[in-house]
This record gives C-alpha cells, structure tokens and sequence, in this order.
C-alpha cells in the first residue's frame, strides 16, 4: 500500500511502473536494462528513485571486475496506491452520503482501500493476518425496476442480518465494516457507456 504522495508518484512513471512489473523477480540494472530496452545507467537512475521511496530493496550485491552490480527486487508483488497519499482531496462518504450515487460509492471504495492498506501493513508488521471476508459476483438484471427492487431487498437483509448479530454491549468485541457495492460491470475489451449519478 503506496501511502506517501512522493512514492506514488515515482511508482506511477511509465517505466519505474515497468520495473517493479519486473522486479517481482530480483534483477540488476543490467538484465533489466536489456528486458526493457533502456541503457543501464538510466535505469539505475529509476531504481534509485523507487529505491530511495522503499518500492524495491537490495537482495545482494556481486562484484563483476571493477563493477558492484546490485541486484533489487520489489517490496511487495503487488501495489495499490492508497486515497491517504492525496489526503487533502480524498473523497469522503460524509460529504455526499447519497447510497445511490456514485460520488458517494466512490467514497466508501476509497475509505475501503485506505482502510484495509492500514489493517494490512500493522498485520506484516505484527506477522498476523487480517480477518477479513468478500464476496464478488455479477447478476444481470432485465429492467431497473429489477435493479432498484434487488438493492430494496438487499438493504432489509442486510439491515435484519446485522440487527441480528450487533452486540453494543459485547465485552472484547470488536467492531467491523460491511461494505456492500452495486455497479454496472466493467468488460476492458469492450466498454459500455453508462449514464449514471456522480
């Protein structure tokens, strides 16, 4: 989770976005000057910078001759780059707290990701794993009175379910956020355009 506004704008560069792609597997400047078709020097210049924001971490180092080839590997398989590192414009569920907008689904996507990137980094920290639960589906409804139908039901169950579970008074309990999202489905090959509330 890419909490600092500098290191998400070194990850989100073309090639330093490139190089860590590669570097899921520990690599030097060399070999991966020749994967990505860019002279050595130039791509020590980017390890450096994704270096110095902690995106990849020395493995080893190996002299060859007169030369010290460092060999890197990114910190982590994966990055997301969390609404805290543009605190001061993230979007807040508070300021639009329409359930049926999209502003407002965006907003508690976002409290999501930043949420979890802060229970994920204290569990590596602790060596300790998130309890955590998803569920991810699609339905294809026929009209959108199917649709506003299905999110009416949705909400009561919802609702009765947590009503039958909450325990304000529960001594050691501990409190947990449902998040429960409908939206058009995305296809990358071939996009939709969607009229919509933002």
């Amino acid at each position: 989770m890419i909490e600092d506004p500098a290191a998400a704008e070194a990850s989100l560069d073309p090639m330093r976005s490139r190089l860590l792609a590669e570097l899921v597997e520990p690599g030097s400047a060399t070999t991966l000057a020749a994967r990505v078709g860019l002279a050595r020097q130039k791509v020590n210049y980017h390890l450096r910078t994704l270096e110095k924001h902690g995106l990849v971490e020395l493995v080893e180092e190996r002299k060859k001759g007169n030369v010290t080839e460092r060999v890197m590997r990114a910190t982590a398989a994966s990055f997301v780059i969390s609404p805290v590192a543009l605190a001061a414009v993230q979007p807040d569920p508070a300021r639009s707290p329409d359930r049926l907008s999209a502003g407002w689904l965006l907003a508690v996507a976002a409290r999501l990701v930043r949420d979890l990137g802060e229970l994920v980094t204290g569990a590596v920290k602790a060596r300790k794993r998130v309890a955590t639960f998803g569920i991810d589906g699609e339905v294809r409804f026929a009209s959108a009175a199917d649709r506003a139908a299905f999110a009416e039901e949705l909400t009561s169950f919802v609702t009765a379910l947590v009503g039958r579970y909450h325990d304000e008074s529960a001594e050691g309990g501990r409190e947990h956020r449902i998040v429960v999202a409908v939206h058009p489905s995305v296809r990358q090959s071939r996009p939709e355009t969607t009229g919509g509330e933002g």
